[in-house]
């Protein structure tokens, strides 16, 4: 009789044979780790859906979530960037704590803890701007209007300009991002360790763990800090722009009326000269149409940081500003140039009726000559009497 013998009873008999079960907890065990881990991407994906909610053009920031404020102040043509850093270090800050090599391009230090226990960052930019992340208003105002005047070289703190925009830090993403007016910062690590499966989301989204600010995290700040300023710098340009309007608008109205354009020459040529500085601070003396600063270049590439400047730079419209704002001097050009007309003409006016006035003086004098002849000749006797006395007068040089 043949017996059969089950497979299971083969393979426990043989003893060069690992057991059936061992395969199965293999496979459990692989199952188990690829389960963990879509778990951890669930999570993470879930943390980002409530940060970010929506998607594509309808995406928006979760309202429910604290953000915190990014302030831009441009208060001079430009900050001497070692001056502001002696001014800083004498107040107590420390430049650049995080070692970036950031100095001298961009300054930057850090304020102590608010109340939630998140401290702030202050970049101050060759450019004459100062950006602050997390910093109350009246502290961020005492660095740009008490302590750093002294390292501005043309202030304007009468014509402060000054932007907002929100912020918030992401710890499931290593990818910064805009959405509307608020900068979400991602500041999961590269090398995090793994989120455990067990970990709620929601704990984790409402109250995102604090985040060690360290050099990436800064080097994103910079990057969006950065594009802020230009926009900021770009408003100073705009008002400046828009005052020049303000005391030259009624001159095309006046000439469609056909009415003479009553200015001065100090008038017109100041106004030239503040049209060629609006248009050199754009064009020129600054880094406000360069498509990336030279920061950038030496910046490493896996930051990402030229992106994110891109993505401010859009948010802002700055694009767009500058190319409306050069069309707007295109038309003050030719209010100028209809004012240099002016002047030119009316030195020419000038220079005519001078010219005028000394042909009528010498025409007069001819004419007073002509009357004195015809009179001499009209009285023989004066005639003598002057040839007698011009004969006297000879006669006594002799």
């Amino acid at each position: 009789m043949n017996v059969v013998v089950p497979r299971t009873l083969r393979q426990q008999d043989d003893g060069s044979k690992k057991p059936a079960g061992a395969t199965a907890r293999r496979k459990t065990a692989r199952t188990e780790a690829r389960t963990a881990s879509l778990k951890r991407l669930a999570i993470e994906a879930q943390r980002s859906r409530q940060v970010i909610q929506g998607s594509g053009r309808r995406a928006h920031v979760n309202p429910d979530l604290d953000t915190r404020n990014v302030t831009a102040y441009c208060a001079a043509e430009t900050y001497n960037i070692h001056l502001a850093r002696d001014i800083l270090i004498k107040q107590g800050y420390v430049p650049d704590p995080f070692n970036t090599g950031l100095y001298p391009q961009v300054l930057h230090l850090q304020t102590p803890e608010d109340a939630s226990g998140n401290p702030g960052d202050v970049f101050v930019l060759p450019s004459g701007t100062v950006v602050t992340w997390n910093v109350s208003e009246m502290l961020g105002r005492k660095i740009v209007e008490r302590w750093l005047p002294r390292a501005a070289e043309d202030g304007h703190l009468d014509k402060l300009e000054a932007e907002d925009m929100e912020y918030l830090e992401d710890p499931s993403r290593d990818v910064s991002r805009i959405i509307g007016d608020t900068i979400i910062l991602g500041t999961k690590p590269s090398n995090a360790p793994e989120t455990p499966a067990d970990l709620p989301p929601t704990d984790t989204a409402a109250n995102p763990p604090h985040q060690r600010h360290d050099s990436d995290t800064v080097l994103a700040k910079m990057a969006f800090s950065s594009a802020l300023a230009r926009s900021t710098k770009l408003a100073v340009l705009e008002s400046r722009l828009t005052s020049y309007f303000a005391t030259t608008r009624n001159i095309p109205t006046t000439l469609s009326r056909g009415t003479r354009l009553r200015f001065s020459r100090a008038f017109i040529l100041q106004k030239t000269g503040e049209l060629l500085n609006i248009r050199a601070q754009l064009n020129l003396y600054s880094e406000l149409t360069d498509s990336l600063p030279d920061l950038f270049w030496d910046s490493p590439h896996e930051l990402g940081l030229e992106s994110y400047y891109e993505k401010a730079g859009r948010a802002l419209d700055v694009g767009s500003r500058i190319r409306v704002l050069n069309e707007k001097m295109d038309y003050a050009s030719e209010i100028a140039a209809v004012l240099r007309e002016r002047l030119s003409e009316k030195h020419s006016t000038e220079l005519e009726w001078l010219i005028i006035g000394l042909i009528s003086i010498e025409v007069g004098f001819g004419i007073l000559q002509l009357w004195r002849e015809r009179e001499v000749r009209r009285d023989p006797e004066a005639t003598e009497t002057l040839v007698r006395e011009f004969l006297r007068r000879e006669l006594r040089r002799a």
